[in-house]
């Protein structure tokens, strides 16, 4: 990867409006970053995203919007493509998701789908078509957002959780498939994450914020690392909950 100390030259948000994706960005532009470009669904909140992250930067900063749509496969190849012919790309972040309603996406399952539409389908196109767009300029980053909730099933999220469980296991794959290839996957499992999308819910132990995981894709960007966990702490309880008898699984309040 083309870089300073680590800090990608330019950067490509997948989900713009995504608080994790512009918490990321912000730092990245404090430390250097100087094209940020925001893909997401044309909004009045994807246009205020990228207002408030020119204000951080450098006159010489370039921070653009380009419309993407997860629920689109058919389109990404042409919208990210024209992206990638701007000039090369040194990080892209695959931020966008949705944690849909658990109870509600049981009883409608093509909301349950949606869900797994928008986190799996959506980010094996769009992670494909960066991957190769990655590998044909030689060098670059694809730092992927799981989420814990991918190890174990659990009766509270299993539909989300399927979903980023799927995810996880493609980011693993596509990070070995171009191991050597100048272009590093990083796969990040963030906890339970305080934003709007998780409003009104109970905080689960070990909480993060955005800025939490945000200095965390950082670091683990300079080491080179493959996989991320946010906090830390939560590689070891999401070892040992792996091992846990579903009858007992049951029970926890988890």
């Amino acid at each position: 990867m083309k870089d300073t100390f680590g800090t990608p030259q330019s950067l490509l948000v997948l989900g713009g409006t995504s608080e994790i994706g512009l918490a990321t960005a912000r730092r990245l532009i404090a430390r250097g970053t100087r094209t940020v470009w925001l893909a997401g669904r044309p909004s009045a909140a994807l246009d205020v995203a990228a207002d408030g992250l020119r204000t951080l930067g450098t006159p010489g900063t370039d921070v653009r919007t380009v419309a993407f749509d997860a629920l689109d496969p058919g389109a990404h190849e042409e919208v990210l493509g024209k992206v990638f012919a701007e000039g090369e790309i040194d990080m892209v972040l695959l931020a966008f998701g949705v944690l849909g309603d658990q109870a509600h996406d049981e009883a409608e399952p093509l909301a349950a789908v949606r869900v797994a539409q928008t986190n799996y389908t959506g980010a094996v196109s769009a992670g494909l078509v960066c991957a190769g767009a990655l590998q044909a300029q030689g060098h670059g980053s694809l730092v992927v957002l799981s989420s814990v909730a991918g190890e174990r099933a659990r009766r509270a999220d299993f539909i989300y959780g399927s979903s980023k469980a799927g995810l996880d296991v493609f980011a693993q794959g596509l990070g070995d498939a171009l191991h050597g290839t100048g272009v590093q996957v990083m796969v990040v499992r963030p906890g339970f994450v305080r934003t709007k999308m998780t409003a009104g819910l109970a905080p689960a132990p070990l909480a993060t914020t955005p800025d939490a995981v945000a200095v965390a894709i950082e670091l683990g960007l300079r080491r080179r690392s493959e996989t991320v966990w946010v906090p830390g702490a939560l590689r070891v309880v999401m070892s040992a909950l792996r091992h846990v008898p579903r009858p007992v699984l049951r029970r926890l309040p988890v």
